[in-house]
């Protein structure tokens, strides 16, 4: 006898795994919990953690998320000339020498996107991709938020070397002296709040955490402020933006901060199922068939080695999501041609029945599938293409 359907099995039923859906229902109600997180501060929408253009326009059509942050330079500008919105912020810096050249050529590109960069050395980039002469580039300098506490001691992603008041004031007048730039936005990530849970672990390492997260986040408010209004004495700011899924409150409650940066919120993948202050619903999911019987107590699918980006280690491992009671196989994992899966529930899967599966991280999954199939009230609504089944990768 074989595992009672559930409704995604329902659903999909004449769809051959493997395949990946988004739960609209989730989805929606997940964006709505972001925008009573932010409290009426606009959500900035991160691409990388969705990576489907219909998914992006569907939150980008609702009140209160406002514009793109883009990972490339050459996805904002696809996204330009796609429609998806004429408010975009690369969050990287670029060295993309013809992705520079379209910005450049493009005057809806060029009023659209704002670049990242933390040095002068990324203006001269700049100018040696275009030449002396080229158009005015909207530019959005970097702070780095990560936190400090002792010399020699960093606590965050390694991103801008800009720090300190003084030293965003230094690049902001070398931007301003510089022809052919306009310095038009700032932005701090703060990592370390953001995409690191406080409930993930063991009481102890909770506790470390949030201890670390409160004391980084008055930290950084205190930074940030100065900053702002140091940098806002030489340039006219259209947006300071700072923050993440995870640290939607502190971020949001910086009056220097006039937009939030999010997007793994909507899709929930299992990186954030660890933090005390919110629980968005699992929106993608992933199927894979049962192939294999080897055991009684172990069932094999087909394919499934979605292995997530970061730190190896068993968080970035797929997840069994349905049927519950199931767990990858220590020894094996999730694999490039089969993962194994065991627990309970394994005992009662045969052939061809399905596995759900949740990815660690959100717009990850995207990469591996050409196609999401949207469901609705457990019913298929529509099939839209990802990035990846649009012919785009933009690395």
């Amino acid at each position: 006898m074989t595992t009672s359907p559930n409704g995604y099995d329902l659903a999909t039923k004449d769809l051959d795994p493997p395949f990946a859906i988004v739960d609209l229902d989730a989805f929606d109600a997940n964006a709505d919990d972001l925008l009573r997180r932010a409290a009426g501060k606009p959500i900035r929408v991160v691409s990388k953690s969705v990576r489907c253009r219909y998914l992006l326009e569907r939150v980008l059509s609702r009140d209160g998320f406002e514009g793109l942050m883009c990972y490339s330079l050459a996805e904002a500008v696809w996204h330009v000339e796609q429609g998806t919105t004429r408010d975009i912020v690369v969050a990287y810096p670029t060295a993309d020498h013809e992705a520079l050249r379209r910005l450049a050529a493009s005057e809806e590109a060029r009023a659209a996107i704002t670049i990242m960069v933390d040095s002068a050395e990324h203006l001269d980039l700049v100018d040696a991709a275009l030449g002396h002469g080229h158009p005015d580039i909207r530019v959005c300098l970097e702070l780095d938020a990560s936190w400090r506490p002792l010399p020699g001691v960093h606590v965050g992603t390694r991103r801008s070397p800009v720090f300190t008041a003084k030293q965003a004031v230094s690049l902001a007048r070398e931007i301003a002296a510089r022809p052919g730039f306009v310095l038009k936005g700032l932005m701090a990530y703060e990592g370390q709040i953001a995409g690191l849970g406080d409930a993930a672990g063991s009481g102890v390492s909770n506790s470390v955490i949030s201890w670390m997260q409160r004391r980084s986040a008055a930290e950084l408010s205190r930074r940030r402020g100065a900053v702002v209004r140091a940098v806002r004495d030489l340039a006219d700011l259209d947006f300071v933006n700072g923050g993440g899924t995870g640290s939607i409150e502190t971020t949001g409650a910086e009056p220097a901060v006039t937009e939030i940066a999010a997007g793994s919120g909507l899709v929930a993948p299992t990186l954030f199922d660890g933090y005390s202050r919110f629980h968005p619903r699992p929106a993608a999911l992933f199927a894979l068939p049962v192939v294999r019987r080897p055991a009684r107590d172990v069932a094999t699918l087909f394919a499934g080695g979605y292995i997530a980006s970061g730190p190896a280690g068993a968080s970035r491992v797929p997840s069994p999501y349905l049927p519950a009671g199931l767990k990858l196989l220590g020894f094996e994992g999730a694999g490039e041609v089969q993962t194994p899966v065991t627990g309970p529930a394994a005992r009662d899967l045969r052939l061809g029945d399905r596995v759900w599966l949740r990815h660690a991280k959100a717009g990850e999954l995207a990469e591996r599938f050409d196609a999401y199939h949207l469901l609705r009230d457990h019913q298929l609504d529509r099939t839209v293409p990802t990035y990846r089944g649009e012919h785009k990768n933009f690395g």
